[in-house]
């Protein structure tokens, strides 16, 4: 018996859209340090560790979510991308799917051994910040780069 973990193939539209959309989103806050002002919100926080005032395991703290939002839609959208089914799944499909998720994680975890021997102090942060979302970004481009591989030999061999 097989089990079905994968999306149905509808949901690879909506995650493009929500994978690109929100990924372009985020940007701006990085690069020219926008944040609008209603984003600005008491929320609750574990392991509070303001640099001036407080520190608690459990409260509320001040933060622009704006980022956070961005960084959930850009996860949900690229699950959503990376494994929706394509429209015709079958077992080669499954095992382009497995070994572009293997070579996703070890080029992943090659880039962090690299920025772990290499970066430090706060530039080390945003390493981490970024490493969060390399995994499914590499796995999204190496599947789909070797469909388009698959797509063009089964066209060469036609």
């Amino acid at each position: 018996m097989q089990e079905n973990y994968l999306l149905p193939a509808s949901f690879k539209k909506w995650g493009w859209s929500i994978f690109v959309s929100s990924a372009i989103l985020g940007i701006f806050p990085l690069f020219y340090n926008w944040e609008p002002a209603f984003l600005e919100l008491d929320v609750p926080a574990i392991f509070i560790d303001d640099l001036i005032e407080n520190k608690a395991i459990i409260g509320m703290t001040n933060n622009n979510i704006l980022n956070e939002i961005c960084a959930v839609l850009v996860i949900i959208g690229g699950l959503m991308v990376a494994f929706s089914k394509e429209k015709y799944e079958d077992e080669f499909i499954a095992s382009i799917r497995l070994k572009s998720l293997v070579w996703s994680t070890y080029l992943n975890y090659g880039i962090l051994l690299l920025a772990l021997i290499l970066v430090y102090d706060f530039s080390f942060m945003w390493v981490l910040i970024f490493n969060m979302f390399t995994i499914l970004l590499f796995f999204i481009i190496l599947f789909h780069w070797n469909l388009v591989k698959l797509k063009k030999s089964v066209d060469y061999a036609e």
